[in-house]
């Protein structure tokens, strides 16, 4: 498949859709473990295994659909309330998607390992590196893109759409960098409605934290009437209210109640808090 196939198919996967956590756990493989489970401390977890994800591999681009993304669609992972995608990344040094338009979406980008390269319409260059986190607005419509800014090291990244709360929004674009000293042991926030304690903001009633736990290290949030979660292990291993979960797991959460994770290895989460 070629990459200008790749953006064809990519540009087609703003279908809009969202998912109960009751939907989550009734997926197929190991879902049966989480359609089981029982609720804990108020909160039903309904957990989507890595492994369960949708996977292309086309040479430069080695990629993970948490939900239907392009080619990959399935009806029951079509988004977690305003959450539409969280796709991890790996692309070879030098290679990337050449320019191609987006709208009507707030994009997140958060680099793991390497340099990923931006340029878009509304005159922004950029190198995204770990630490960083870039949000586009993409509103009435923008294009950009992507390229491993390396030519000898891969790069990893995770890229995260969400819906918008109106549609038509000015374009707009902001980067900040959040050290692992910031995160480490801590739920740090990173992006929220209201750009709150130096976060970039998102036009969504969304929290966006990031942690980094050493083993042992256990931090948690709580979750309020209403209000739902979405755990995404990125590295490491760790155990969410109890439950195992590795490196690419998720997990969705409804009802109220503390959100415990606890690091088994060195890890690092993105804790997202959904109206």
């Amino acid at each position: 498949m070629t990459r200008r196939h790749v953006l064809q198919v990519a540009a087609g996967a703003a279908a809009v859709g969202s998912l109960s956590a009751a939907a989550v756990a009734g997926a197929g493989g190991g879902a049966g473990e989480a359609q089981g489970a029982p609720a804990t401390g108020g909160l039903e977890i309904a957990i989507r295994r890595a492994g369960e994800r949708g996977h292309f591999n086309f040479g430069w681009l080695d990629t993970n659909h948490t939900f239907s993304f392009g080619s990959y669609q399935d009806p029951r992972f079509m988004g977690f309330r305003s959450l539409r995608v969280i796709n991890e990344d790996r692309v070879t040094p030098g290679a990337g998607f050449p320019t191609h338009p987006h709208r009507d979406m707030e994009i997140l980008t958060y680099v793991l390992e390497g340099a990923l390269e931006h340029k878009d319409s509304m005159g922004n260059g950029s190198v995204i590196r770990p630490g960083d986190v870039q949000r586009m607005s993409a509103g009435t419509g923008v294009t950009h893109s992507e390229y491993n800014h390396s030519k000898a090291d891969g790069v990893h990244f995770l890229q995260i759409w969400i819906l918008p709360e109106g549609r038509g929004l000015e374009p707009g674009y902001e980067q900040k960098a959040f050290p692992e000293a910031e995160k480490r042991g801590k739920l740090r926030l990173v992006a929220s409605r209201d750009g709150r304690d130096g976060s970039v903001t998102v036009a969504q009633d969304v929290s966006l934290y990031a942690s980094v736990l050493d083993a042992g290290e256990e931090v948690s949030l709580d979750v309020k009437g209403g209000r739902h979660a979405w755990v995404q292990v990125a590295r490491g291993s760790v155990r969410l209210n109890g439950r195992a979960l590795e490196a690419g797991d998720g997990a969705a959460t409804t009802g109220s109640g503390a959100l415990a994770i606890r690091a088994d290895a060195r890890a690092e989460v993105l804790v997202f808090d959904l109206a």
